[in-house]
């Protein structure tokens, strides 16, 4: 089975370890996402997110969201709902 796309980064905050997502599909707290940059990526369970600095447990495609991530990311990298 192949992952399916579910948004992409369009900011990084290096010091808080931030990721701001668009998203293409829905995202709910306790999901397993792929972050994939380039030949690397890596994968992590969703354990929060927000959006307009306000804690959510879903998303839905068209949300801008922050969330945060276990390594550093660029923006571009793609995430992926993970199998």
């Amino acid at each position: 089975m192949t992952d399916s796309k579910i948004g992409k980064v369009i900011h990084y905050y290096d010091k808080i370890g931030v990721a701001i997502l668009l998203l293409d599909d829905v995202l709910n707290v306790g999901d397993k996402i792929k972050i994939k940059r380039g030949e690397n990526s890596f994968e992590q369970t969703v354990e929060s997110m927000q959006e307009s600095h306000k804690p959510i447990n879903n998303a839905v495609a068209g949300q801008e969201i922050g969330l945060k991530v276990g390594q550093p990311v660029t923006k571009g990298s793609i995430v992926y709902k993970a199998s």
